[in-house]
C-alpha cells in the first residue's frame, strides 16, 4: 500500500489477509471506521477487510481536505477508486453506509471492475424534498438551513442532540454518545461544509447507469431518511433487494450489529 494513500484515508487491512475475497466497509458522515467494529468481526475470518476514513473525518489526514476539492461527492468516489486500484481490488464488496453508498455508486459508475456486490446501509440520493419530481428525500430548505445554524451557532450542542436522535435508540444512551464522540471530533467548519455537499447532493441520474448486485438494507424508522427513499431505490436501482431491519434509527450497524451481519452474509 502506498504510504501517502494510507495516511490520507487512514487506510486498515484486516481479517484473513490471504482471502481470495475482500470486504470494504465504508463508513457515513460524522463517523469512522471504527462504527464498523461489531460487524467486521463475522467476517474476519472468511474475508481480508479494508476500511478507511473519508478524508475530512476520523483520522483521515487533516492537511488533504479543501472545501473547494472537496465541494462534490464525486472527488470522495475518486478516493474510493484510488483506495481500489491501489489495492488492486478486484470483485470486491462494499458495505457502505449512508452518503458512502452514494460515494460506492458513483465510483463504481465511473469505474466498475473493483467492486462485484454492494450492500448500502440507510442510503439516500437526495436529502431534500423534490415537488416538481414528486420525490420525497425527507427535508426541506428551510429545516437544512436552520440545522446549519445550529452547527454554525454551537456545534457541540448541535453534535450532542443530532446524535441522539438520528441514534434513536434511547434505552441505549451510550449508543448516541458515542456518535456525539465521532462527530464532535470533526472540525466544526470541516463538518458544516461536509454536511452541505452531502445534504444538498443528488445523484438521482446516476442510478440508471449503475449495474450492480445490490442489497439496500433500510431501518424501520430513521430520521435521514425516510422509507419512501429506500423504495425508490429499490425501483430505480435494476435487480436489487430491500431488506427492512428490525432496527431503528440511522445506524444499524451500531444499534443492531446482529441483523445486518445476518442480512449480509445471507447476500454474498
Amino acid at each position: 500500500m502506498t504510504p501517502n494513500l494510507q495516511k490520507k484515508n487512514n487506510i486498515s487491512i484486516e481479517g484473513n489477509t490471504n482471502a481470495a475475497k475482500t470486504i470494504v466497509f465504508a463508513n457515513g458522515f460524522g463517523t469512522d471506521q471504527t462504527s464498523w467494529n461489531n460487524v467486521k468481526q463475522a467476517f474476519k475470518d472468511d474475508y481480508r477487510l479494508v476500511l478507511f476514513d473519508n478524508v475530512g473525518g476520523g483520522n483521515a489526514d487533516l492537511n488533504a481536505y479543501s472545501p473547494i476539492k472537496y465541494n462534490t461527492l464525486n472527488t470522495y468516489a475518486d478516493d474510493l477508486l484510488a483506495i481500489a486500484a491501489d489495492l488492486e481490488l478486484e470483485d470486491a464488496v462494499v458495505v457502505a453506509h449512508s452518503v458512502s453508498s452514494m460515494i460506492t455508486l458513483l465510483a463504481s459508475v465511473k469505474d466498475p471492475k473493483y467492486f462485484s456486490k454492494v450492500v448500502f446501509v440507510g442510503a439516500s440520493p437526495r436529502y431534500l424534498n423534490d415537488e416538481h419530481e414528486q420525490y420525497t428525500g425527507g427535508f426541506n430548505q428551510p429545516a437544512l438551513d436552520s440545522m446549519y445554524e445550529a452547527m454554525t451557532t454551537n456545534y457541540y450542542a448541535w453534535a450532542s442532540g443530532f446524535s441522539s436522535v438520528a441514534m434513536d435508540n434511547p434505552d441505549k444512551p451510550e449508543l448516541g454518545a458515542h456518535f456525539a464522540g465521532t462527530l464532535s471530533a470533526i472540525r466544526p467548519d470541516i463538518a458544516l461544509a461536509v454536511a452541505k455537499v452531502i445534504f444538498e447532493s443528488d445523484i438521482r441520474k446516476e442510478i440508471t447507469k449503475f449495474q450492480k448486485n445490490t442489497l439496500l438494507l433500510q431501518t424501520q424508522h430513521d430520521i435521514a431518511v425516510p422509507s419512501e427513499v429506500a423504495e425508490y431505490l429499490h425501483h430505480n436501482i435494476n435487480g436489487s433487494t430491500l431488506q427492512y431491519l428490525d432496527a431503528k434509527g440511522h445506524f444499524p450497524h451500531i444499534s443492531a450489529p446482529q441483523e445486518v451481519i445476518k442480512a449480509v452474509k445471507s447476500f454474498i
